[in-house]
């Protein structure tokens, strides 16, 4: 009987194949297992490694990675966690403020203890002599659209790095020291201000970071300035009366 010639023409397989078939029979490799320590692999060290110690490698770095994310996650929680409490602690104590410059103290006292956040200020918007009872900042609203542009436009907090001109006006004698920010809008109909927090660290505040607390607290402090307006104003009507009658 003759022996039948294998032609290398029309019997060679080639890479595309091999992939193909693999993919068709994943349990080629449970059936040959074998093979595992055959086949060699390319290591970033240089040398050769068998697929079977590849693919364990594979799965070790598959778990560190994992490990990874969720360290990172843990690490997030735990800030989360940092973030509530203060969040919660500031909406109790705003509940028993009765003028604008409470809500200052209760502002700064909430953030005192946050080693990321170095500065707070809340800045209104309108006519100095509309708050003459208060020390809280206030700017032209003309003056804070010129210089904050669409910062003043944005209904929701916006975290980041802002240029000199636009540190001046939240921040003021601090502005020099805040590296990054989070400005927060506080509007009713109208905007009415912004609630400014600063960190001295450039990457505290980013552009990716959360804005779920600061929007609970521009939600909470929006809703209860406009009655702290009206009683300043009102205050400052009754100052006024007595010297009128004189």
């Amino acid at each position: 009987m003759m022996k039948q010639e294998v032609n290398p023409q029309t019997d060679t397989v080639n890479e595309d194949q091999v992939i193909h078939y693999l993919r068709a029979n994943p349990e080629f490799f449970v059936k040959n297992d074998y093979l595992l320590n055959e086949l060699k692999v390319p290591h970033k060290s240089g040398a050769a490694i068998s697929l079977g110690e590849r693919q364990v490698q594979v799965f070790r770095e598959h778990r560190d990675q994992l490990k990874g994310q969720l360290n990172e996650m843990i690490s997030v929680a735990r800030e989360n966690d940092v973030h509530f409490e203060n969040s919660k602690r500031l909406l109790l104590n705003l509940l028993e403020v009765r003028s604008l410059d409470e809500i200052k103290l209760v502002v700064e006292e909430a953030f005192k203890n946050d080693a990321n956040i170095d500065f707070s200020q809340i800045l209104l918007f309108g006519d100095r002599s509309d708050y003459p009872v208060s020390e809280i900042n206030v700017m032209d609203l003309a003056q804070a659209k010129e210089k904050l542009s669409t910062i003043m436009d944005s209904t929701r907090a916006i975290c980041g790095q802002f240029n000199q001109e636009q540190k001046n006006c939240m921040f003021g004698s601090d502005a020099d020291q805040v590296g990054s920010a989070a400005v927060i809008p506080l509007r009713n109909g109208d905007i009415l201000g912004v609630f400014c927090l600063g960190s001295k660290n450039d990457q505290h505040f980013d552009s990716s970071m959360g804005s779920l607390f600061l929007s609970y607290i521009s939600d909470f402090v929006s809703r209860i300035l406009p009655n702290l307006l009206v009683s300043s104003k009102r205050q400052t009507l009754e100052k006024q009366v007595p010297s009128l009658l004189e």
